[in-house]
């Protein structure tokens, strides 16, 4: 974790996030400016900066990620409506915050392209 990243002292609860679910390996908190009604970031607890970043062996984080994902949706009652997940890389793919980090949208028709 660093002391720097934003993810990183909402994991740790040192920043104020709402969060909707943790573990040892993932957490996840809602988004502070959400794009669709249920917007929720869902990251892994060790700082990765992004996919570009990602080893072998991180297989199973990333697939916790989806998981956790899956989860969440039906906790939030969208699961069988359907919704939509995204994972930015990078300054041209959209990335802000430079931890890995999964966008789990719902609530309303998610369009292409998005907006």
């Amino acid at each position: 974790m660093r002391d720097d990243c934003i993810f990183c002292r909402i994991v740790r609860q040192e920043a104020h996030g709402d969060i909707v679910y943790q573990d040892e390996e993932i957490t996840a908190f809602r988004d502070i400016n959400p794009k669709a009604p249920v917007h929720i970031l869902i990251v892994p607890n060790r700082h990765i900066p992004g996919v570009f970043a990602l080893q072998p062996g991180d297989e199973s984080v990333v697939g916790r990620l989806f998981l956790v994902a899956r989860q969440l949706a039906e906790q939030e009652g969208i699961a069988q409506s359907g919704y939509r997940l995204v994972l930015n890389s990078g300054p041209q793919g959209g990335q802000s915050v430079y931890h890995l980090h999964l966008h789990l949208l719902g609530g309303r028709p998610m369009r292409w392209p998005p907006g």
